[in-house]
């Protein structure tokens, strides 16, 4: 991961911890598992993961468009970048909200 996905990856914690009090956050490790995504977030009796780009143009690696796709058909799941950023925890906490 580069240091400006790391950077944003970093924060992106802080701030889903204040947006989501209680939760819990994992890295998830796609050296386990090929293209899963960066980040599991549990909160109350719901999941999300969100694979985590340094910006809108940052290329997807083999295997997680697949993943993300099919996580977000499971529960919610998204490519989160600085650009992106604001909508997808609008949409993330919609779904947490709806019980999707």
């Amino acid at each position: 991961m580069g240091k400006l996905e790391n950077g944003f990856q970093a924060n992106l914690i802080k701030e889903l911890k204040v947006r989501f009090p209680g939760c819990i956050i994992s890295k998830l490790d796609s050296g386990y598992l090929q293209g899963i995504p960066d980040l599991l977030i549990l909160w109350n009796d719901k999941w999300a993961t969100l694979e985590c780009k340094k910006d809108a143009d940052a290329p997807a690696r083999p295997n997680q468009p697949y993943y993300v796709d099919r996580m977000n058909k499971m529960s919610f799941s998204a490519f989160i970048y600085p650009e992106n950023k604001e909508d997808v925890l609008d949409e993330l906490e919609q779904a947490f909200k709806s019980g999707r």
